[in-house]
């Protein structure tokens, strides 16, 4: 059985999922929902965590500490190197980790990483002690560059954040889980079912990040659930070492030995 322990930066984790808390309709549905999916780590946007609504406040800080889960506070919403430097530092002293999803934008309307100021904003969060864990793109040239940056770890996504289109690009995913095969590499964003999950975990990648797909969806719970599965299901698949894909059809049953055969008498 190939269920090798998931480690980022030294730490192992019991699962390859990680959950999102935002947008979910009710602080009790995020609850369940965490409940049933065990995360490895929940995500958490200090810059969003206290913009209203029912899973934010005195009641979602307090929700935070009773799952007793690890978190990953994001800079999500930062558009400049500064930005994110700054959000990061104030996450650190507010959940107290040296923990972060690098979170730099772009484009507003793909909501596309800015590679460039990455590269940079991780290199100063790295001198500055951070794990950090970079929300980027495909792209194997940029992915380099932040391992050369010093991150152990990276975040590419598989399509735009919210969007639930599953791989947008598959060819990509392939040849950078195929170009850097000792990087842990999670799938983030742009999931939208857990057959997705299950495709990506199949093709080797280490863990997938999911937040929308869960909460936004008919039933959180039950999502998160079947995600969770999907995730276990498709790393198992990778590590049996599926057939491979062939034109030609041949069958699974042997003939050698038959007890029966064709005679002209029938």
């Amino acid at each position: 059985m190939f269920m090798n322990p998931f480690t980022l930066y030294d730490q192992t984790f019991p699962s390859r999922l990680l959950l999102g808390t935002a947008a979910y309709p009710t602080t009790e549905v995020l609850r369940q929902s965490v409940a049933v999916a065990k995360p490895a780590m929940i995500t958490v946007s200090l810059r969003r965590a206290g913009s209203g609504g029912e899973t934010h406040g005195q009641s979602f800080w307090a929700l935070l500490q009773e799952m007793n889960i690890p978190i990953l506070p994001n800079t999500a919403g930062c558009q400049s190197v500064q930005e994110a430097v700054t959000t990061a530092q104030m996450a650190r002293e507010v959940f107290e980790t040296d923990w972060i999803k690098l979170e730099l934008i772009g484009d507003d309307d793909t909501l596309q990483p800015d590679v460039f100021q990455l590269v940079e904003a991780a290199k100063i969060l790295i001198d500055d002690g951070f794990k950090v864990l970079p929300y980027c793109t495909e792209d194997l040239i940029a992915c380099r560059r932040l391992l050369d940056a010093g991150c152990q770890a990276l975040m590419p996504w598989a399509a735009p954040i919210g969007t639930g289109l599953g791989v947008v690009h598959e060819y990509a995913l392939k040849v950078l889980r195929e170009r850097l095969p000792e990087t842990p590499l999670i799938i983030d964003a742009g999931l939208g079912l857990p057959s997705q999950a299950a495709q990506v975990m199949e093709w080797g990648y280490d863990g997938v990040l999911l937040n929308t797909a869960v909460s936004r969806s008919g039933s959180p719970t039950d999502m998160a659930h079947a995600f969770a599965l999907a995730v276990e299901a498709g790393r198992l698949a990778y590590g049996a070492e599926p057939v491979q894909p062939r034109e030609q059809a041949q069958a699974s049953t042997p003939t050698v030995g038959q007890p029966f055969w064709h005679s002209a008498e029938y």
